[in-house]
């Protein structure tokens, strides 16, 4: 068995093992947090901006698809691991500090939650460096972390709002609508755009030739991370805000959403690079590059591909589709000289599948294969 074969395993039994303590764990503290309707409708609360930031993230991810059960165990831990482990931390650093409330806010609260939540950056970085080609990459894997956690806080923040439990209010709706206004539909985005801070470190790190880099860059963006997060949890507790989400919060989003466009739009421009020296070296075709770069041309491949193959063409374009791009990806790591220690086995089963699929599709315009 290869060693990407092991550590693949590895880590997909260790996280698969956290992720059930986990849950039953989170789940059990739920259950002690508010009566069965309580719970269901702050759930439901919390679910509302869920499925809008998980569109967001995956449209992000559209060039080169990262497997969707990576991608979902990114949720899981972020709602069951993440938390779990935030809690049992937070209660450590909270008796360390003597049980200050505002220091547990500030200092304990962004320190535990962005290592719990980062944790499953790194231990990607770790045992699945493969399935990291970039920032974008670390971005999407650090948004979805960062849902789960904001889903599961969420629900004990709207729970703990209607019963009066938050030590803010007397409880009720108008507590629960308040939080809910301010929670799931003002900053919805504040826990995944903090841990995208460590998300950007460890892209970083995955391109780097410095070994310096790829040992900074990962501590760096998740001290940002700290960062933006003490100065967000500060602000609520200092009557700043509404200061704080104008100066600070809305400017890193724009900010982060111009780096997420800026680093598709670039991929387009390093994977037409690195695919054309593949079809020099006699890889893939070169007049099939225009069709695997551009997403208007993928989408529209696969149509025709439908038109005339059925679900059975679609699925070949699909798979060479993918493959080619795979294969690009790794390549332009090659060129940069940060290929993946399976560089040669992984690059031998795209070029395979690339072979295999290549003579039973035809792009828009080119003469279908008879079969």
């Amino acid at each position: 068995m290869s060693s990407a074969r092991r550590d693949s395993i590895a880590f997909t039994i260790l996280v698969s093992v956290l992720v059930g303590v986990g849950a039953l764990v989170m789940l059990l503290v739920l259950a002690l947090s508010g009566a069965p309707r309580t719970l269901m409708l702050a759930t439901l609360l919390a679910a509302v901006p869920v499925v809008p930031l998980v569109g967001c993230y995956l449209w992000l991810d559209r060039y080169e698809p990262e497997p969707r059960r990576l991608l979902f165990l990114g949720l899981l831990w972020g709602a069951f691991v993440a938390t779990f482990s935030a809690l049992v931390l937070s209660g450590i650093g909270g008796f360390i500090t003597g049980g200050s409330s505002f220091a547990s806010l500030v200092v304990v609260a962004p320190v535990v939650e962005e290592l719990t939540k980062g944790s499953f950056l790194l231990l990607l970085l770790w045992w699945r460096r493969a399935e990291l080609d970039g920032i974008l990459d670390g971005i999407v894997y650090a948004g979805m972390v960062g849902i789960g956690f904001a889903f599961t806080e969420n629900i004990l923040y709207l729970a703990a709002a209607y019963n009066g439990t938050d030590g803010v209010g007397p409880g009720g709706t108008e507590a629960l609508a308040g939080t809910f206004i301010v929670r799931c539909l003002v900053s919805p985005f504040a826990h995944p755009l903090f841990t995208t801070f460590t998300g950007i470190g460890v892209g970083i790190a995955v391109t780097s030739r410095s070994g310096a880099v790829r040992f900074l860059a990962p501590v760096g963006g998740y001290a940002a991370a700290v960062l933006a997060h003490a100065l967000w949890n500060g602000s609520t507790v200092t009557a700043s805000f509404i200061g704080v989400y104008v100066v600070l919060m809305l400017p890193a989003l724009v900010a982060l959403i111009g780096l997420a466009a800026w680093a598709r739009t670039r991929e387009r421009g390093m994977l037409t690079a690195a695919l054309g020296d593949a079809a020099q070296r006699g890889l893939i075709p070169a007049t099939d590059i225009g069709w695997l770069v551009d997403l208007g041309a993928r989408r529209a491949s696969r149509k025709y591909a439908k038109q005339h193959g059925g679900k059975q063409g679609e699925r070949a374009m699909r798979d060479y589709q993918q493959a080619a791009i795979e294969l690009g990806f790794l390549h332009h790591r090659y060129l940069r000289g940060t290929a993946p220690t399976d560089f040669v086995g992984r690059g031998q089963d795209y070029v395979a599948r690339i072979g295999a699929v290549r003579p039973a599709i035809a792009f828009p315009g080119q003469v279908v294969p008879t079969r």
